[in-house]
């Protein structure tokens, strides 16, 4: 391409050209036929009547008008003079990592164990992979999906320190099934593109019979990394008992190896047995990336065209202006002396909720401006408690008739001080749900340090063995103070259950919930507190504040039971679906 002459983008708005030729000549033929009047009427009314003034053709608005169109048409077509170079981004080599997760993987073969030395390879592999997509699919007699196509380390990392045999709902191992889920997860989040890790310790005759069907017309390779030893050793339950056989001996598993690696090549994949550096993963390509992904190592470079079209607007603009009546174009500057008009109505209300937008300053940590939108009182309790208005939050939680309701008013009116008020607000709640537990716990927590008030006039003891548990103050989305809970039957995970503010105390009962109220028989998470305000002549002095809060500090979290739950349900949900 000269230097002239330009590179087109969209050559095809050249056919609009005779279009415009041809509007242009009706136009102009239209106009001769309106100046016929010039012979009939009088030169002295040419001026009034005719537009044409008196009369004289002009030709300089249809070459204007000639001269706008073939600019317009320019610029539309997109001419271009330069190529400039762009960065393409780096592939995303997407990768799903399928861990076995039996009791075998507790072998001591390798120290401290088969699982805890997958789990390190698993760590140094996302720590390469920083910039890449990894999946984690974790399977037994079922599969369940640890982590999808992301490349959130921290996530990944988190997870893979709560897994353990013990949270399979189903006993087994079929890692077929595995690989099933480990192709659609390449379908749905990249195009069927990627490569396949399978993390274990043996391989039945069913199983390959199932991979091998599985990858029957998929491209992705299979990569197998063996943890253990041929030696073997036994199994150490997490019970303390040894894994034994149907017959009752002592189960010895042993990694066999050779027949992993010639399975591995039968499907077109690799075999690297797990080591103690990394020349394992390396031998897998997965350190540096596959050959058909990547050029040479660096980000793509891509030289294209630019479009300049954007230049031809300019002067249009000017001829654009010229057609506009004489003396408008001087009004412009005006315009900008103008003040800026004022609007009570927002953008957001057309997209938001008056509690969406309530939700969404919660996130951003500003509670007294939530409690303006919010027009549910629970929501409003929460936000007012978040701010350390324990007594407003109360008078919130007072407007609703429920037993979580009840309950998390008396948290509120604990934590400030109004102890007497605060064991009526359970006892309330204990007559709308006898079965609400951790209502009866915290009135006998309160009652006990009312009575230790009524006894002493100096502060109760430091060590308070337990305190009244507050209305969760987590974000109605997800947060790093989450303080949600879960139900024995159909459970949802922190952030679904951190999203509804009527999570109620007992999924069964479904009674109308506070934004927060514990459940009973489940193991809460981890809760902040926001500081209380200075003690009054009837409020908690400092040391009972530090006390409670140090309480709500030591709750503690079990990230493997919720995962033990959910791939429960998952199962549940698998199990009842038609197949």
């Amino acid at each position: 391409m000269s230097a002239l002459w330009p590179h087109w983008f969209r050559p095809e708005w050249l056919l609009t050209l005779p279009l415009l030729c041809w509007l242009l000549w009706k136009l102009w033929h239209r106009q001769k036929r309106a100046g016929r009047w010039q012979m009939i009427l009088p030169e002295a009314f040419h001026r009034v009547l005719l537009s044409g003034g008196n009369g004289r053709d002009s030709k300089l608005p249809w070459v204007a008008l000639g001269l706008a169109w073939l600019l317009a048409l320019f610029a539309l077509l997109g001419p271009s003079w330069e190529r400039v170079e762009q960065s393409a981004q780096k592939p995303a080599d997407p990768l799903v990592v399928m861990l076995e997760l039996t009791p075998q993987m507790l072998a001591t073969d390798s120290q401290p164990n088969r699982l805890e030395q997958a789990r390190r390879k698993l760590y140094d592999l996302l720590q390469s992979r920083s910039d890449a997509q990894t999946a984690i699919i974790v399977y037994a007699g079922s599969a369940h999906t640890l982590v999808p196509l992301s490349d959130d380390m921290a996530t990944s990392r988190n997870l893979l320190e709560a897994v353990k045999p013990s949270i399979m709902p189903q006993p087994g191992n079929r890692a077929d099934l595995a690989v099933n889920k480990a192709l659609k997860l390449l379908d749905q989040g990249a195009l069927g593109e990627g490569r396949l890790l399978l993390v274990t310790s043996s391989l039945s005759e069913q199983e390959r019979a199932g991979i091998r069907k599985e990858l029957d017309g998929h491209t992705p390779p299979l990569l197998v990394l063996g943890v253990g030893t041929r030696e073997g050793s036994p199994v150490v339950e997490e019970n303390g008992e040894f894994l034994k056989d149907a017959q009752g001996a002592i189960l010895l598993p042993r990694l066999d190896s050779p027949s992993l690696r010639a399975f591995a090549e039968d499907v077109g994949g690799s075999y690297r047995q797990a080591k103690l550096d990394d020349n394992d993963l390396r031998g897998l390509g997965l350190l540096d990336g596959p050959q058909h992904l990547r050029d040479d190592g660096q980000t793509l470079r891509l030289d294209t065209w630019s479009d300049q079209g954007y230049w031809l607007l300019l002067p249009l603009l000017l001829l654009a202006a010229c057609a506009g009546r004489r003396g408008w174009l001087f009004c412009l500057p005006l315009l900008f002396m103008l003040p800026q008009p004022s609007y009570a109505f927002s953008l957001t209300d057309l997209w938001l909720r008056p509690d969406q937008q309530g939700q969404r300053l919660l996130e951003q940590k500003k509670p007294l401006q939530a409690v303006e939108h919010f027009k549910d009182p629970l929501w409003q309790g929460l936000a007012l408690y978040q701010a350390g208005d324990y007594s407003a939050a109360a008078q919130r939680f007072g407007e609703v008739n429920s037993a979580s309701a009840h309950y998390n008013r008396g948290n509120a009116l604990a934590m400030s001080g109004e102890l007497e008020a605060a064991i009526d607000a359970y006892e309330q709640a204990l007559e709308l749900q006898p079965d609400l537990q951790v209502a009866a716990q915290n009135k006998a927590l309160v009652e006990q340090v009312l009575e230790q008030k009524r006894e002493q006039d100096t502060p109760p003891p430091d060590k308070v063995p337990e305190k009244p548990a507050e209305p969760d103050d987590t974000d109605p989305s997800v947060s790093s103070s989450n303080a949600t809970t879960t139900g024995e039957n159909g459970q949802h995970d922190q952030s679904s259950a951190a999203t509804d503010p009527a999570a109620h105390a007992n999924p069964d009962d479904a009674v109308e919930p506070p934004p927060a109220a514990n459940e009973p028989g489940n193991e809460p998470e981890e809760q902040t507190t926001t500081r209380p305000t200075a003690p009054t002549t009837d409020v908690l002095d400092d040391e009972h504040h530090q006390a409670l809060e140090q309480w709500l500090r030591q709750i503690p979290d079990y990230p493997s039971e919720l995962l033990r739950r959910k791939f429960w349900y998952e199962q549940q949900q698998h199990q009842d679906s038609p197949q």
